[in-house]
């Protein structure tokens, strides 16, 4: 396993971000690291592909190509599979699944082309294998393969993640709809707060206002403290042939050796001064918060707290970055004083559903979208001289709501809703000019 060509998925607007974090874990570059639509294409080995899993924040999976080529047809796509040596990645006693993604496919049945792929896995296996075949397990596979279709071309891959990499395995508490941590990381990343190409953080405090259950004040400690992002959770390849369990713990030591804290959140003596602050209105998201901190070893790096977004004063002296996934639409009536008790994130589902359909919001919300956002710009102006704000919105209006005019407007991808991360350079409210001196009799 010298000469791997590896391929890593992304949100659309974080690929150039995720290859700058490639070669601050590998050094690649050139042809070795390619940025593509939808993800980077890695030359590397099979040491490299366990570390991308480990470290990597940006990559939604590590993928290894197994075969590529042209088709037309359903036949083409067995042959193609039928040639690969799947013996030599997996046994015939554990089970696996297909997964297909196409793009301009000519097929009329995505569902036909993906049993036919199984077919021929199946069929390899009974030559190779005695007449043995790996069953199907479409819930809980220890294999999975990964097909992707072209107008023209097809690639075969084998997922060596299993769950998508989001899952870091510190989150059990969460609202209705909390934030990946993926996306969190591209916002940290986008903002320029974290450095994927040097792997450094800055020194500048960082303050989520609406921090729901912490998503991104724990992906910034776990930054901070040098934690690798998938140190709490297991990987497929452990399930796969090639898999070497020493050189593996190997490298885990290696990584765990640069930590500056433990996995139970004790820190030692090199744990940086609290720069990391969130706060919510919902005290039961601010528990969550905090029990999440914990088991994502972060506890001592970050300050949580409750209270209101349009009261709360900043956390510390220094000015610093706002950022922040803030309510919208239902949401509003959960952010603050502006609306209702409920919880931050007690009434996303249904906004989410109408953005996916297309739907326009109430003529409610819209009005209390209004008086939140105005509110919060007025706070803002008038205590966070000095900080940048830089806000994850669908809504292209914001910057009327806010009363703000963005300074940067980056496109991102919340799962299937498209985003802007735009960024606001706070100043201080004006005072208002003198009033002219009465006329003399």
């Amino acid at each position: 396993m010298n000469a791997l060509t590896l391929f890593l998925p992304c949100a659309g607007g974080v690929e150039d971000f995720l290859a700058d974090e490639v070669h601050g874990l590998s050094g690649l570059v050139g042809e070795d690291l390619l940025s593509l639509r939808g993800g980077v294409r890695v030359r590397g080995d099979w040491a490299l592909m366990q570390r991308l899993n480990l470290h990597s924040r940006l990559a939604q999976r590590v993928l290894i190509e197994l075969a590529h080529g042209p088709y037309q047809s359903e036949q083409d796509l067995y042959a193609l599979a039928a040639g690969v040596p799947w013996e030599q990645w997996f046994t015939p006693r554990q089970r696996f699944r297909v997964d297909l993604t196409a793009q301009a496919s000519p097929l009329k049945s995505l569902n036909f082309a993906t049993l036919r792929i199984k077919d021929a896995v199946a069929d390899r296996f009974r030559a190779q294998a005695g007449g043995l075949r790996p069953s199907i397990d479409t819930q809980r596979p220890d294999v999975r393969v990964q097909a992707h279709l072209t107008a023209t071309h097809a690639q075969l891959y084998i997922d060596t993640s299993g769950e998508p990499l989001f899952k870091r395995g510190w989150r059990q508490d969460k609202g209705d709809a909390p934030l990946k941590e993926t996306l969190a990381a591209a916002m940290l990343a986008v903002c320029g707060w974290w450095q994927p190409a040097t792997r450094s953080v800055s020194p500048l405090p960082l303050y989520d206002p609406c921090c729901g259950s912490g998503t991104i004040v724990i992906e910034a400690a776990q930054l901070l403290l040098g934690l690798p992002a998938g140190g709490q959770r297991r990987f497929a390849f452990e399930q796969l042939r090639p898999h070497d369990p020493v050189g593996w713990n190997a490298i885990k030591t290696e990584a765990s050796g640069a930590c500056p804290t433990s996995a139970g959140g004790q820190n030692d003596a090199q744990t940086p001064a609290v720069r990391i602050f969130g706060s919510d209105v919902a005290h039961r998201m601010v528990d969550f918060a905090q029990r999440n901190a914990r088991r994502a070893g972060v506890a001592a790096a970050v300050q949580l707290r409750g209270g209101d977004a349009l009261q709360r004063l900043p956390p510390c002296a220094e000015p610093g970055v706002l950022l922040l996934n803030p309510p919208y639409g239902e949401r509003i009536a959960a952010a603050g004083v502006a609306g209702a008790r409920g919880g931050r994130e007690a009434f996303q589902s249904g906004t989410l559903a109408r953005q996916r359909a297309g739907g326009a919001a109430p003529a409610d919300d819209v009005n209390a979208g209004d008086e939140f956002f105005a509110r919060l710009a007025a706070h803002w102006k008038s205590h966070y001289a000095g900080w940048s704000a830089w806000l994850l919105t669908p809504d292209s209006k914001l910057p009327g709501r806010l009363r703000l005019k963005e300074s940067r407007r980056v496109p991102l991808w919340n799962g299937p809703i498209e985003c802007r991360l735009l960024r606001f350079d706070l100043t201080a409210r004006r005072a208002p000019p003198p009033a002219p001196p009465a006329a003399t009799p």
